[in-house]
């Protein structure tokens, strides 16, 4: 009596989700930095509900508490735990409050760099000719221009404000998406799916809206990550410079500018505390990020 062969094991696909999950906890890097990322974004967004003080409530602030120490008591006997400012500020209160614009402006500047800079893309691989070629140039032009500079051209004829430094950011960002964007779209555009959905009369915005930009969209997702964090730390130099955000809205590079100052006189606190929330913001980005690329494209996985 011949025994049967051994049963294939039964190939069962992950779903994207649960692979994505996967991926992540088998990274304790990735891992920790995507369970930071979960705190500070929680922390920014129920800042006002988490910070013990109202920042931007002048009735609240007491020129006696200026420049306490972390962990000391005000003349009120409330305690201190990060320090205050020089205006009184409850040190922890302003960063919950800085977090939450630094990371609306970064991903709302993000956000809106994608949008144009994806269509922007897709409008030159799909016409092409001298079309694309115009914008090629201009995308070579702008990314040839440090992004620092530009936007500080920028902010100088712009001057302040959260609309401002957002559509600063928009400019410096939209070139890196609409030449990523161009290349996978010009890669996709001959394959045998675009060629059936033309035989198919289909109009041109449903084939490259329908069809072409969901192939393009694994490298954009891992690019915005990145370009979060990028936006993050370039709105905390222009602030720190004092071309970025105004003083009524105190991000975390106005924040650590406010400290600069003092650091001589030992009040190291003013801007070590927020720098600290700045560096753990921009690394727990970039570290999920990274990840993300490898979940995305498993060949570029180390």
């Amino acid at each position: 009596m011949s025994t049967p062969p051994p049963a294939l094991p039964a190939i069962v696909e992950a779903s994207p989700l649960r692979r994505f999950a996967a991926e992540f906890a088998a990274s304790r890097v990735a891992l920790g930095a995507a369970v930071l990322l979960a705190a500070i974004l929680f922390a920014a967004l129920f800042a006002p509900l988490l910070s013990p003080q109202d920042p931007y409530d002048l009735a609240t602030l007491d020129i006696m508490d200026s420049k306490l120490e972390p962990g000391a008591r005000g003349a009120a006997g409330a305690r201190f735990l990060l320090g205050t400012d020089e205006q009184g500020r409850d040190l922890l209160s302003a960063i919950l409050h800085g977090l939450r614009i630094s990371l609306g402006v970064g991903v709302m500047a993000t956000l809106v760099a994608m949008a144009f800079g994806t269509l922007t893309g897709l409008a030159s691989a799909w016409f092409g000719g001298r079309f694309d070629a115009l914008l090629m140039r201009i995308v070579d032009l702008q990314l040839s221009f440090p992004a620092i500079l530009v936007a500080l051209v920028l902010l100088a004829v712009l001057g302040q404000g959260v609309d401002k430094v957002v559509l600063a950011l928009v400019i410096v960002q939209w070139a890196y998406y609409a030449r990523t964007v161009r290349g996978s779209a010009l890669a996709e555009r001959n394959r045998e799916y675009i060629e059936a959905a033309r035989c198919l009369a289909l109009p041109a915005w449903r084939i490259v809206l329908r069809h072409l930009l969901p192939n393009c969209l694994p490298p954009l997702i891992v690019i915005a990550t990145v370009q979060v964090a990028h936006a993050i730390a370039l709105e905390a130099t222009l602030s720190f410079l004092g071309l970025g955000m105004p003083i009524t809205s105190p991000s975390l590079g106005l924040l650590i500018a406010n400290g600069y100052t003092q650091l001589l006189s030992g009040k190291y606190w003013i801007s070590f505390f927020p720098g600290i929330a700045l560096v753990l913001t921009i690394v727990a980005i970039n570290l999920v990020g990274d990840q993300l690329r490898d979940v995305l494209n498993p060949r570029l996985s180390r």
